[in-house]
């Protein structure tokens, strides 16, 4: 799966600022903006981590490099400001994670 297909389905689990992207007109923009951060996120924690643990099997550290990818890139993300917005609309790392798992391949 692609940093921009990850992009897109965290940006599509947020009803509220995906429309107000799409509004806009700056939802490519911004999906590929972050897609860009994820990828760079993810390079960064590959490499602390296997500095941190480098007897670590390289897919286990890419995979929980992605997971706190995620998790930094979800933290980023803004909340539109939608007075309709719930707690629904948020983003969910859980269901985030639960998409790539269903998503990747088997090893």
């Amino acid at each position: 799966m692609t940093y921009k297909t990850i992009a897109l389905r965290l940006l599509e689990a947020n009803q509220a600022l995906y429309e107000q992207l799409r509004t806009r007109g700056t939802l490519l923009q911004t999906l590929e903006d972050y897609a860009v951060q994820l990828k760079t996120r993810h390079d960064s924690w590959k490499n602390e981590l296997h500095q941190a643990q480098p007897e670590i099997d390289p897919q286990q550290i890419s995979s929980a490099a992605l997971e706190l990818a995620l998790q930094d890139l979800q933290a980023s993300l803004p909340v539109a400001s939608s007075p309709s917005a719930t707690q629904e609309e948020v983003l969910s790392l859980d269901d985030a994670i639960r998409f790539l798992r269903r998503h990747t391949p088997p090893d």
